[in-house]
């Protein structure tokens, strides 16, 4: 998916800016028709130099020759169409009209140059090689060669006795280059023999060769074969004829063939065969390169003899990637690419309408690659890549229009940049301060921050995001990057740049060895220190191992960083060695080489040839060649034998050298290969010694070849199974072929992240891998890349993956455990230290001593929100214990460790309700930090009490005198108070007419304000029942309540308060309480004589007692009773025993202030 993402923006990003230029995408501005060509003629002839050009007029076209502007004259005329006419061609050594042409074309949108031609005038000069006498006998074979300049190529024929030679017999070969050879030589050919050149413009003659003809003495021995003339390495041109030649001479007369050292097949079409084993090559293309073989057998025998000869075809430039014509706002970047193919490579340059670029910091030239950055208005012009050789030029234009914009966005700020890995870096920015909702895209520069004319890289990425991963970077290196805002029309200045080191790796590969001995008993070892691009961080050791190829026991010696040499002693001669090597970083050591074997000399008393030094050179990605130099030694040495391998691979025959060659050519290999080239000296005595070296081919550096070399990226990536801390993941193989092995880097990265230790990397040769060490409930982004031949394929499209939840790994943290009343304890505790985990239910344990002894606990459960509960119906007096477990979705965590709880003993003051006791206990601090209420506490909580139930008797007459102006005749009086009398602070009977009674009726499933009472009020005054219902979790069925609520019963001269909810009102704001322990719930008050418990700690425990399961008729039948004188103690008790909020609580004064609506309905029921 971001891939997708990214290329969207990327497209999306050059439709937009390249919108208003549609008529430069298929740039018809300026252009060539005709360009001027090649052309040969003779002194004093007229030429003609044809070039035309179209574009919007007026188009104005211009001359130069080898660079200089020329000026319409006499000798030189500018016809109307743009050619240029010489009517008479000089040729003199003051003045000439030889050289190379060019012409200029130019309107008001720039100027480009057209190709090189080159003007020759036909000439032969003097032979630079003479055919000289030669002497042979009867039978044998005579061979005479000479040698011209001339231009163009001059044809070669001879005389013989200064007469056309006769060519009617199979015996006499003239071969295109020159050379003339009679094979099975007579009497009558003996003669003078002269080289005729002709070419256009004249006729040459070289000087004459005599041929002497002697009779055999007597009969011919039997004579091995032996190239007399083989063939040389030779450089032609394209659409040439080339000749290879091979004479062999030998008794009986050798049979000569031809092959290729790559063992590919000769091309029958173009090839044949000319005379007794000459080989031409017509029409020649690339496909004819490389090194033909020739051999010369013995009829009937294994005896044979080889020469070779590399054929390298020269092919004039061809832009294979031609730059694009671009639209860029100022201040933003345009690349032009050109990539030329040819042989040899051509070189590649720029023009700036028709003139060389100048290189600045701010234009520069990477490879072939024209960079211009913050461009300015002066840049809009007509841009030419030129890519030249000797063969020829060849141009390719594009034009930069530069768009001007206002309000363009600021720079964006704050660069960051983390090294994740020796090959990535994450950076990370903050949005411009101005016009940031302008920018549609971010591009990334960065370069190598050490060394000069380093190229610069650019990555376009979407403005959704502020960070990227920069992961094609090479190790141990230094990088600069710099950020730049795109809008549609403009971009943004750069911002600051900021550095970052990659990590070191393991080196990419060992060094070449070169391997000889210097006697019998020893190997010299030696290699070149690594590149710094293959040593990917600084070298800290080498590892050299070597074996016998008939041991398995192996012997390695390490080695210093900077050492370059190394001395094997005491080693058995005639034997054959394996060696190979390894290298090392601070990271690691990575893959050793494949053995290399070397043989000891043998043991000998005569004396032979010493290892020739063997230089090898890479001269393209599929050639190789030798230099040899032998030591000065007064040994012989009648040749060489050279031999070749790819590594792996089994050994090619040997080639046998001529004593004076000292190189050689390598051909057909195939590209970024590691071959191995031993080379001895031959002497009459004995073979010398052997040298062997190793060399690894380059990569091809043409543009096509690079394009398909990338591999595609692996495809169908899929998630095949996870859990909370592992995914399982699964790819294709791309459709590609490809014999080498393959392996895989996974990237996995949190999605969001900015931390650069969270992505991670994972390295397989399999097509699936499994991700351990993985966060719970996060999701994931997973990518995989392919890797083939030291050559990666991009990253593949995204899959994301979340995680699944996980059970807490850690208990809650902070358990707490403190008396609120002697029977009665909070806890609380805070959630587990993770993350990733969501708490769904908290499980509390707890148990006295005794039940802990006996294995039984009592179980509390509470949401996940809610950090505290309630322990309720405690003995006093017994220890408790305490612990708290954490539950997700998926399971349930561990327990926290006990905590211990000592309730204090007191007199317990047994009323109707067993928690109401008139003894405060003093504060008592335990070991654990835990502690009961101390007396300055209880005092607090009075006074508070105190005020909160003065607030509320105030607010009631408050009420009950505004209820007096708003009294109905309708509505009947009650009175308020016993049939004894009239008590104080309530009016009496005979005034209840004028009052109009504003306290609701109330039923036993009332809730306070502070959730922790239900009051009755009646005559005798009120009756409190306490009751911890804020901690009460219970879930009742609301058809029950409601039918308790509504079933409440009226008695005549008593006045109950009813809490009634109406669905109609609007809801009053959660009180303090609402919000820290979640929101209040009814619950049912049952009472009954004696001691009876409420049921309002059900949900806490597992036992429930068998008052709190009565049936609602016996609750909804019981009525309060009234007060007797000890009540008030009551009060006193309960204002002890709770504490209360300093305000008001708004739950009890809604209740309080619907008490009219109830009283009405009461008063109507009375009627």
């Amino acid at each position: 998916m971001a891939h997708f993402k990214m290329k969207f923006f990327r497209h999306w990003l050059l439709f937009v800016l390249c919108l208003p230029l549609s008529s430069v995408l298929c740039f018809s501005e300026l252009s060539f028709i005709t360009e001027p060509s090649d052309v040969t003629v003779l002194p004093k002839d007229p030429a003609v130099l044809d070039c035309q050009a179209h574009g919007q007029p007026p188009v104005t076209i211009k001359w130069l020759r080898n660079g200089v502007k020329l000026a319409e004259s006499e000798h030189i005329h500018f016809l109307p169409n743009g050619s240029l006419y010489i009517p008479k061609i000089k040729h003199t050594k003051e003045d000439s009209d030889e050289g190379f042409y060019q012409c200029l074309s130019q309107n008001k949108f720039g100027a480009i140059l057209s190709q090189r031609s080159r003007l020759t005038i036909a000439s032969i000069s003097e032979f630079v090689l003479h055919p000289v006498p030669v002497v042979v006998t009867v039978g044998s074979v005579a061979r005479f060669s000479c040698a011209v300049i001339s231009s163009p190529p001059a044809t070669i024929t001879w005389e013989l006795n200064q007469r056309t030679l006769p060519l009617q017999t199979d015996r006499i070969t003239v071969l295109p280059n020159g050379v003339l050879q009679i094979h099975n030589v007579q009497l009558e050919d003996a003669g003078h023999y002269q080289c005729v050149a002709t070419n256009i413009g004249s006729v040459l003659k070289s000087r004459e060769a005599t041929l002497t003809v002697n009779l055999d003495a007597g009969p011919k021995l039997r004579q091995r074969p032996r190239i007399i003339a083989g063939p040389q390495n030779v450089t032609v041109s394209l659409h040439q004829t080339v000749v290879l030649e091979c004479v062999a001479t030998g008794n009986p007369r050798p049979i000569i063939s031809w092959s290729r050292a790559d063992s590919k097949s000769i091309d029958v079409y173009n090839a044949k065969v000319l005379g007794n084993g000459n080989l031409v090559i017509t029409d020649v293309s690339t496909k004819h390169s490389g090194v033909y073989v020739c051999r010369a057998t013995t009829p009937g025998t294994r005896n044979h003899t080889t020469a070779a000869a590399n054929l390298t075809v020269l092919v004039p430039p061809n832009i294979v990637e031609k730059p694009e014509s671009q639209t860029r706002p100022r201040a933003g970047t345009a690349r032009f690419m050109c990539q030329a193919e040819g042989v040899p490579t051509p070189r590649i340059t720029w023009l700036k309408n028709g003139e060389q670029v100048h290189l600045n910091g701010r234009i520069k030239m990477y490879n072939s690659k024209l960079v211009i950055t913050q461009i300015i208005p002066e840049d809009d012009a007509i841009y030419q890549c030129v890519a030249e050789n000797e063969q020829g030029s060849v141009l390719s234009l594009a034009r930069l229009i530069v768009v001007m914009s206002e309000d363009r966005p600021s720079a964006p700020r704050n660069i960051h940049a983390e090294t994740i890995s020796s090959s990535a870096i994450l950076l990370a920015w903050e949005r411009p301060l101005y016009n940031t909702d302008k920018v549609i895209a971010y591009s990334v520069h960065y370069m190598k921050a050490e060394g000069l004319n380093n190229e610069e890289y650019q990555v376009v990425i979407g403005n959704d995001t502020t960070s990227y991963i920069i992961d094609d970077l090479e190790p141990a290196r230094n990088y600069s990057f710099y950020i730049v805002a795109y809008m549609p029309m403009g971009a943004s200045r750069m911002s600051d740049q900021v550095s970052q080191h990659t990590l070191e790796d393991v080196p990419l590969r060992t060094p070449e060895l070169s391997l000889t001995s210097q006697s019998t008993t020893d190997i010299q070892v030696s290699w070149q220190p690594l590149p710094a691009k293959v040593s990917r961080g600084r070298v800290s050791a080498y590892r050299l191992s070597y074996r016998t190829a008939a041991d398995s026991t192996v012997t390695s010696v390490e080695l210093l960083q900077n050492s370059t040499e190394y001395l094997l002693e005491g080693l058995q001669p005639d034997t054959i060695y394996l060696l190979r090597m390894a290298a090392a970083t601070r990271v690691g050591w990575c893959e050793p080489s494949a053995w290399t074997s070397h043989r000891t000399p043998k043991t000998s008393s005569n004396k032979v040839p010493s290892a020739p030094i063997l230089q090898l050179e890479a001269l393209n990605c599929t050639s190789i060649v030798a230099r040899w130099q032998s030591s000065l030694e007064s040994v012989a040495i009648q040749g060489y034998r050279l031999c070749y391998h790819e590594e792996g691979q089994p050994e090619q025959p040997d080639i046998q050298l001529q004593a004076q060659t000292n190189t050689y050519t390598i051909g057909g290999l195939d590209p970024r290969k590691k071959y191995h080239v031993k080379i001895l000296a031959v002497s009459k005595v004995a073979d010398g010694h052997q040298r062997d070296q190793t060399i690894s081919t380059p990569g091809c550096v043409s543009a096509r070849d690079q394009l398909a070399a990338a591999p595609p990226p692996p495809n169908q990536v899929t998630v095949l199974d996870g859990n909370s801390s592992a995914v399982s993941l699964r790819w294709s193989h791309p459709p590609f072929p490809s014999g080498k092995a393959v392996s895989y880097t996974v990237r996995c990265t949190p999605v969001g992240t900015h931390n650069v230790f969270a992505i991670r990397y994972l390295q397989t040769t399999k097509q699936s891998v499994t991700v351990q060490k993985l966060d719970p409930n996060t999701r994931y982004e997973f990518v995989v890349r392919l890797h083939v031949d030291q050559m990666s394929s991009p990253w593949s499209s995204v899959v994301y993956h979340q995680t699944l939840p996980a059970a807490p790994s850690q208990p809650p943290a902070g358990v707490r455990v403190t008396l609120i009343e002697e029977d009665t304890a909070l806890v609380s505790w805070r959630e587990p230290t993770e993350s990733n985990v969501v708490i769904t239910r908290y499980t509390i344990l707890y148990a006295s001593q005794k039940d802990w002894i006996a294995g039984h606990w009592q179980k509390v459960q509470r949401e996940g929100s809610h950090t505290m509960a309630l322990l309720e119906k405690l003995e006093p007096g017994n220890v408790y214990l305490v612990k708290i477990a954490a539950s997700s979705e998926v399971g349930e965590g561990p327990f926290s460790e006990i905590v211990e709880l000592a309730p204090k003993r007191g007199n317990v003051h047994r009323s109707k309700n067993p928690r109401h006791s008139d003894w405060f206990p003093d504060s008592t601090v335990f070991s654990d930090g835990l502690y009961h209420i101390d007396q300055r506490s209880m005092t607090g909580i009075i006074v508070g009490v105190s005020i909160a139930l003065t607030c509320i008797i105030t607010c009631a007459l408050i009420l009950i005198s505004k209820g007096k102006q708003r009294k109905s005749s309708s509505h009947k009086v009650i009175a308020v108070g016993a049939p004894e009398g009239p008590r104080s602070g309530f009016p009496s009977e005979r005034h209840s007419e004028n009052i109009e009674a504003l306290i609701p009726m109330m039923s036993d499933h009332f809730i306070d304000a502070k959730g922790g009472s239900s009051i009755i009020i009646n005559g005798t005054g009120p009756v409190s029942s306490k009751k911890w219902l804020l901690f009460n979790r219970e879930i009742r069925n609301p058809a029950d309540s409601d039918i308790e609520t509504r079933a409440s019963l009226y008695e005549a001269g008593k006045t109950v308060l009813r809490y009634e909810e109406h669905l109609g009102s609007a809801p009053l704001p959660p009180s303090s309480r609402e919000i820290i322990y979640g929101p209040l719930r009814s619950e049912s008050s049952h009472t009954s004589e004696g001691s009876q418990e409420t049921g309002d700690s059900g949900h806490y425990s597992n036992e429930e007692s068998n008052e709190e399961m009565s049936s609602p008729s016996s609750s909804r039948s019981s009525r309060p009773e009234s007060l007797g004188p000890d009540d008030r103690i009551a009060v006193l008790e309960l204002k002890q025993s709770f504490k209360v909020e300093k305000e008001v609580d708004a739950s009890l004064l809604r209740g309080i202030s619907e008490a009219h609506v109830v009283s009405s309905t009461c008063q109507a029921a009375s009627c």
